[in-house]
């Protein structure tokens, strides 16, 4: 009987090679790949600095489900996205994009842990204490929003870090301190969005953002003269703080769409060039101490809203407003205007202005007879000048000023 031999180790070695290679052909690689530990262990902590009480069963941090890889689970960790591994890598969390459900809590540090992170969204919730200091080491980071939350302590001067940011919103939290003076480090940006905080000093030079297409930061406590901006700004809003100076730097800024600078102390005169930006449609100058505005004659404006209330404006109404086609709601009461009302109003009215605030000035003389031909539905009011207003016309509300009044109020606008 002939002796059976033993397979030699190099054949053995060729045996294993095979039967590795065929479970790579056969086993998914899904299973194969697994989310990084460390990325784990950052949302695990992430979780664990809510509130359980503040998860609600429909949330997506309640699909946070650990028994599964937060990479691969299937309907689990909404919110989350992640990397497509390559072979022999593992998957990595890119994006944490929360629902507003009122989560309460704070943010973990080890959020910074996620290096791989491109978007960080909180948006509309209860998280409460400073910002980590470690967010600032995602240098990855392209979006960081945190708005309407309850966050408090300063804006790092460490945000500079992140090269890659794209869009700043933390609007609505408890913000306090300065803007960081090398903000303008950040090229990629596009949106800063500051407002509704506690910010004071004064606002830096950013021009330097030359990207920048959005920069709202009102509703703060900031404070000085307007820093450089970029011209690349659609989107410019300034209100309830308390700058002061003069407007005309705003000139450059010939791509805006939308310009509020109301509640502030800006003085002087609201210029020509504003008002006929190519692409604005929007501008909010009211409550400020300008003492006039510049309204040329124009063809094919955009500008569909103009607020100028509550300002030191003289002299007579603009005429040339009538001029703007697209225009639909003025606002120029609690101002000093006089003289009489242009019939062009009244006619504009009839076509295409939807509303027309002109009460707390002082204005006089009939209301010209376009205006009680008015038929459609129309928002105004005239009242507190010294007007002839019929009371069957329906933006004669309230009561007139003695005609001494408007007189007096002209005659010093002459002097």
């Amino acid at each position: 009987m002939a002796a059976k031999t033993q397979p030699s180790s190099s054949s053995l070695v060729l045996i294993m090679s095979l039967f590795l290679l065929l479970l790579s052909v056969i086993v998914p690689s899904s299973v194969l790949s697994a989310t990084l530990r460390s990325d784990i262990q950052a949302l695990e902590s992430i979780i664990r600095s809510v509130d359980p009480s503040s998860i609600s069963p429909s949330s997506y941090l309640s699909t946070w489900d650990f028994s599964e890889d937060p990479c691969e689970g299937a309907g689990t960790f909404l919110g989350v996205m992640c990397s497509f591994p390559l072979e022999n890598t593992t998957s990595r969390v890119i994006e944490i994009d929360l629902d507003d459900d009122g989560y309460d809590g704070f943010l973990s540090d080890e959020v910074g842990n996620l290096t791989e992170l491109t978007v960080l969204s909180l948006n509309k919730n209860r998280f409460r204490g400073p910002v980590p200091e470690t967010v600032f080491q995602l240098r990855k980071l392209t979006k960081l929003s945190l708005a309407e939350n309850f966050f408090t302590g300063d804006i790092s001067p460490e945000i500079t870090r992140l090269k890659e940011l794209k869009t700043i919103d933390l609007s609505k939290n408890s913000i306090a301190g300065e803007i960081p003076p090398r903000i303008s480090a950040l090229r990629s940006l596009t949106h800063l969005i500051l407002s509704n905080n506690h910010l004071d000093g004064r606002i830096p030079a950013l021009n330097g953002l030359w990207k920048l297409q959005v920069l709202e930061l009102g509703n703060n406590h900031l404070y000085g003269m307007l820093p450089k901006l970029p011209p690349s700004l659609r989107t410019l809003s300034l209100c309830f703080n308390s700058l002061a100076g003069r407007i005309s730097p705003l000139h450059r800024l010939k791509q805006l769409v939308s310009l509020d600078v109301s509640q502030n102390r800006f003085s002087g005169t609201v210029g020509h060039e504003i008002l006929t930006f190519p692409e604005i449609s929007r501008i909010n100058v009211s409550f400020n101490q300008f003492i006039s505005i510049e309204v040329i004659k124009v063809t094919g404006s955009r500008l569909r809203m103009l607020d100028a209330e509550g300002n030191h404006l003289q002299g007579h109404l603009p005429l040339n407003l009538a001029t703007y086609e697209n225009l639909k709601d003025i606002n120029l009461r609690s101002n000093m205007f006089s003289g009489d009302i242009p019939r062009i109003y009244g006619k504009r009215l009839e076509n295409s202005w939807r509303s027309l605030y002109l009460e707390n000035n002082y204005l006089s003389g009939t209301l010209p007879e376009e205006f009680q031909k008015i038929s459609k539905q129309i928002k105004g009011n005239l009242s507190n000048n010294c007007l002839q207003c019929p009371k069957n016309v329906q933006i004669c509300q309230g009561t007139q000023k003695p005609k001494s009044q408007c007189t007096n109020a002209m005659l010093g606008s002459l002097e």
